[in-house]
């Protein structure tokens, strides 16, 4: 029979190539799997890896698609991190949408710009309100806070569709379940004109040097990472557990809700049952391929939103199915999983005794 059995050295190359032989191994698998679909393998990759890079309006739109990832999966890495589970980023997303809409719809006409700024730290009060249940959870009744947030990503979604349909619903919008278009005073200005794309991205990038600072160059996120990868030594320091549970989780969940805010007052413009769009299921893959580090996050955020973009002009161009996004997401998790594997351990034949 076979068995794994650790490597003495891993090979440190293959483990800083291993996103690359991921994404290798991805592609290899989408050639088959676009020639078993009947469909130009050539033009399946163009629709992925080629047509999101062409010209300005498609770059701007990549960038628009990778600004809730990468401020998702910031958050998520601090979780992760510190060995806490948080997959439920997308109902953290909802929430922080739901919070920026209710006060993106008490603007008024005489609501100066400023008024953006309160639209968006609602969004993220609402994420942290909604991450901090599952905090809360863990640290008063140790439930298992992957259970708990998946859960409540559900209850967001259902939040949300009980708002549209109800109460928030637009009574001039044709029974659509959607409410006002925002004044403009509520919405995230542009960084260009003529493009979606907003100020996000800057604070997006920002964010991913405010985080690369708090990961290797401060004493908290020291502790964040040590009580993560050595609970026992972190108690016999003195590093208090419950700090590091509630910090990592509040900030976790408040990038998912400015990202949230950042996805309804920007593009969107209103609320609909459609604000939930996978980003934050999309982010876990997204902070993992990035090694839970902030600089390769903004790499790997690129790569999904690529995919993303390339199954949406694969379902219009070539008639695929919308699941082929779906597909090549968990074809590039696998694999990488699959790669790291294998760099850290070997593959033995043991004999029957």
């Amino acid at each position: 029979m076979f068995k794994l059995e650790p490597r003495p050295a891993p090979s440190r190359v293959l483990t800083l190539a291993s996103p690359l032989i991921a994404l290798a191994i991805t592609i290899f698998v989408g050639v088959v799997l676009f020639a078993a679909l009947g469909k130009d393998p050539l033009a399946g990759l163009r629709m992925f890896f080629v047509e999101p890079l062409r010209g300005g309006y498609a770059l701007s739109e990549l960038s628009l698609k990778a600004t809730p990832l990468i401020l998702i999966a910031l958050g998520l890495a601090v979780c992760f991190r510190a060995n806490l589970w948080n997959i439920g980023a997308e109902g953290q997303f909802v929430m922080g949408a739901i919070f920026a809409g209710g006060v993106a719809m008490q603007a008024t006409p005489e609501s100066g710009h400023g008024f953006v700024a309160a639209v968006l730290a609602a969004g993220v009060l609402g994420g942290m309100v909604w991450a901090g249940i599952v905090a809360f959870l863990r640290d008063q009744f140790h439930a298992n806070e992957i259970l708990v947030s998946l859960m409540l990503v559900y209850v967001a979604e259902m939040t949300l569709s009980y708002l549209v349909y109800g109460p928030w619903k637009d009574p001039a919008g044709y029974n659509f379940p959607q409410t006002i278009t925002f004044l403009d005073a509520a919405r995230v200005p542009k960084l260009f004109t003529g493009l979606r794309l907003n100020i996000g991205l800057v604070l997006a990038l920002v964010s991913v040097a405010a985080f690369a600072i708090f990961l290797f160059r401060t004493y908290g996120g020291f502790q964040l990472q040590v009580g993560g990868q050595a609970p026992h030594a972190a108690r016999y320091a003195g590093f208090s557990s419950r700090k590091a549970l509630w910090t990592a989780l509040l900030l976790s969940g408040g990038m998912a809700g400015l990202a949230g805010a950042l996805d309804v007052a920007g593009p969107q413009g209103q609320l609909t049952p459609y604000v939930p769009m996978g980003y934050g299921f999309a982010a876990i893959i997204v902070a993992f391929v990035g090694r839970l580090n902030p600089i390769g996050i903004v790499f790997s955020s690129v790569l999904m939103s690529m995919f993303f973009i390339g199954g949406e002009l694969a379902q219009s161009r070539l008639g695929l199915p919308k699941a082929i996004t779906g597909v090549f997401q968990g074809l590039l998790l696998f694999a990488l999983l699959a790669s790291d594997t294998f760099i850290h351990q070997r593959l033995r034949w043991v004999g029957a005794k």
